[in-house]
């Protein structure tokens, strides 16, 4: 089964054509990330605008990669939610007029969902069941995956999401957007332990970062002048630590208490370089797998979607043109 896949909801625009939820044959995003970095975050508005100039080149794009027409494409899976509204509807809109134009079968799909999914569309992908990081700019989750569709909490965010966290310390140390990718960069020639910042909720599977925002807060102005050189490098690892510290440590206990020994992570701080490093020691130490997705399939993509849309339709999973877009939508309670 041959899919097209269309994400919007944040500022990602997005489109990949998969087959049988396995065969990556297109995958195409156009970032907005040079329009947003002015304002050090997202601006929800600008965004929507942004999708819609971009949506029909991109799923043109993504077609021609794939060296197909849509006259291959045998349905159509598009980001329901979670996300932003505005954003969605871009995405939603163009989903529902192609499946109503060329008849194809349309399924929504949830973002958090692809995002664990785009690990089967790795060479050597995990068999259920496994335990799932979902870390992200807006969700930092643990669930036990036993299928498709087949979520179980065991810790989530309580405020601040990880990715939150980096860019809002970005923007206190004014040092660029996206916030994560700046600080990964910085951190690699820093000291990880020359600076303590709190590692929040130690004795629980939830997770806390604003605290940690704080205390960053907190050092700038007792300082009174920001860090530079040197000093900047050795802040950038310390938090930066502090956030890997709490989510490998809390990841591989749920894993322990689920007797698991296989973890995948995803999500746009999966691509984080010593978050990856961290997870492949830590678990092989601990008798245990991990499975991340290359960097391009752990931030917002389509392909993740178009996985998750092949099983749904397999499974004769199909949406009306009445589909609307949801802003929270979790995967498991």
């Amino acid at each position: 089964m041959v899919i097209l896949g269309i994400e919007s909801s944040c500022d990602e625009t997005a489109a990949a054509v998969v087959r049988d939820g396995r065969v990556l044959l297109s995958n195409v995003i156009a970032s907005q990330v040079d329009v947003h970095a002015r304002y050090g975050g997202v601006v929800p508005e600008i965004a929507s605008r942004k999708h819609i100039e971009a949506i029909s080149p991109t799923i043109l794009r993504a077609l021609a990669d794939a060296g197909l027409t849509l006259d291959a494409v045998e349905g159509i899976a598009v980001t329901q939610g979670p996300g932003l509204i505005g954003s969605l509807l871009v995405g939603l809109s163009m989903a529902k007029a192609i499946a109503f134009s060329r008849r194809l079968p349309l399924v929504g799909v949830n973002h958090l969902e692809g995002h664990v999914a785009a690990i089967f569309l790795t060479p050597d992908p995990p068999p259920f069941p496994f335990i799932a990081l979902v870390v992200s700019g807006g969700h930092t989750t643990i669930y036990r995956v036993e299928g498709f569709g087949r979520f179980a909490l065991m810790g989530q965010t309580r405020d601040d999401a990880a990715g939150e966290a980096f860019d809002k310390a970005a923007k206190l140390l004014d040092i660029g957007y996206p916030g994560g990718v700046v600080i990964d960069r910085l951190a690699r020639e820093g000291d990880a332990g020359a600076m303590a910042f709190p590692r929040g909720m130690r004795d629980s599977l939830d997770f806390s970062f604003s605290g940690l925002k704080t205390s960053l807060m907190v050092m700038l102005k007792k300082r009174g002048v920001p860090f530079s050189g040197r000093e900047l490098n050795d802040a950038a690892a310390s938090y930066q630590e502090a956030i890997v510290d709490v989510l490998v440590e809390k990841t591989l206990r749920a894993a322990s208490m689920a007797g698991a020994k296989r973890i995948v992570v995803c999500g746009g701080v999966a691509a984080n370089s010593r978050l990856r490093d961290r997870f492949r020691g830590d678990a092989a130490a601990e008798g245990m797998e991990v499975f991340i997705p290359p960097p391009v399939l752990c931030t917002d993509n389509a392909a993740m979607i178009a996985v998750v849309g092949t099983h749904l339709l397999e499974q004769g999973r199909r949406d009306g043109l009445g589909l609307n877009a949801v802003s929270r939508w979790p995967v498991a309670g």
